[in-house]
């Protein structure tokens, strides 16, 4: 009722408007959509050339590919809430992967890279890369915040450093660099197993682990005190610490959750994709940032909802399967991805200066 009254509410407001500044809001409410208009388009017009393309398979996959990447981007979207980025995740979720993959190695495949090493349960590996990825989450939170720096160049850093920790990790035991494959049988069906059906096609256990995952950021991020300290501080920092919130408290945390997530989706990407080694996680922090600018995250900080990173990181998906369809050649998605990430920056900094 409230709702029906609200938008009646903006009618009657509207109808008030001379023809001027109607025009302006119908302009504005266009220009502050336009991503999501082009979106539909596309969509449609795709769809018109390749009927598969809205299949259940093919929308199966969307959703699949779309959950594998959705907790590095709510990890990315806390840091970009404080007024930063991190530019290190691709490479934690690398680090982790290719950690989790050589620690869950099937006992009985030939090229195992610690053959006396035996197959580690599930629960303990899953602890240890998300401790790796709080670790240099923590290292990134607290270079920001004690030292002052721009997360940028702190995040640059890490990145550099973990993926060379990566190499170097790879030139241990039987590896000597090569890629890590050959993981034991629990741990691939328990990632990519199926307990749900549709028609014939599956959904891999992996996406409902991600809906859980999803639906405790979203309690973290609205209904606690950490939660509403980290759109206070990203906010405004002085105000923030005036109000008592400690914020470079809040900030260490924000960074080493992100840094869980990162860690969360190495162990999932590990067994999804089979085969890991340092090109696994590299430019995923791209993907998740493009996600969440698209999904409202704003880089002047405070501002960014859940519901909006889930929006990014399918429509962003949704973008590149339909670009596949369309025989489009995967260097030119990059050019396109960069473009549509100018594009969501230049929006979402059209309506904060509109605001102010």
């Amino acid at each position: 009722m409230l709702q029906k009254f609200n938008i009646k509410r903006r009618l009657d407001d509207f109808k008030s408007l001379d023809s001027k500044e109607r025009a302006f809001k119908i302009k504005e409410f266009f220009i502050n959509r336009l991503l999501y208009i082009l979106l539909f388009i596309s969509i449609a017009g795709i769809a018109l050339y390749d009927p598969r393309f809205l299949s259940l398979s093919s929308i199966i996959n969307i959703i699949s590919l779309s959950a594998a990447n959705l907790p590095i981007a709510l990890g990315i979207a806390g840091c970009i809430i404080l007024m930063g980025t991190d530019l290190s995740a691709g490479r934690i979720v690398g680090v982790s992967a290719c950690i989790a993959a050589s620690l869950l190695q099937s006992s009985e495949y030939a090229a195992k890279m610690f053959p006396s090493l035996p197959t580690l349960p599930l629960t303990l590996v899953f602890f240890i890369v998300v401790a790796i990825g709080a670790l240099v989450g923590f290292v990134n939170g607290f270079c920001t915040a004690k030292f002052k720096l721009h997360p940028f160049i702190v995040t640059l850093a890490t990145q550099l450093i973990t993926y060379g920790a990566l190499l170097i990790y790879l030139m241990e035991g039987t590896n000597n660099g090569q890629s890590i494959s050959g993981l034991s049988r629990n741990y691939s069906e328990f990632i990519n197993g199926s307990l749900i059906r549709i028609g014939d096609t599956s959904i891999p256990n992996y996406v409902l682990y991600v809906a859980i995952i999803t639906v405790v950021m979203w309690f973290v991020w609205n209904k606690t005190v950490f939660g509403k300290n980290m759109f206070a501080v990203g906010s405004n920092p002085e105000a923030a610490n005036v109000s008592g919130v400690n914020v470079n408290r809040t900030i260490i945390l924000v960074f080493m959750l992100a840094g869980v997530l990162y860690g969360i989706t190495g162990f999932i990407e590990a067994a999804r994709i089979g085969s890991n080694s340092a090109a696994t996680g590299l430019n995923y922090e791209l993907d998740a940032i493009a996600a969440c600018v698209i999904g409202g995250v704003s880089f002047v900080g405070g501002i960014g909802k859940i519901r909006g990173v889930i929006m990014g990181v399918l429509l962003l998906r949704i973008i590149f399967v339909g670009l596949t369809f369309l025989g489009i050649d995967s260097n030119m998605q990059y050019v396109i991805k960069g473009l549509i990430i100018l594009a969501a920056c230049a929006i979402d900094m059209r309506k904060y200066l509109a605001k102010k």
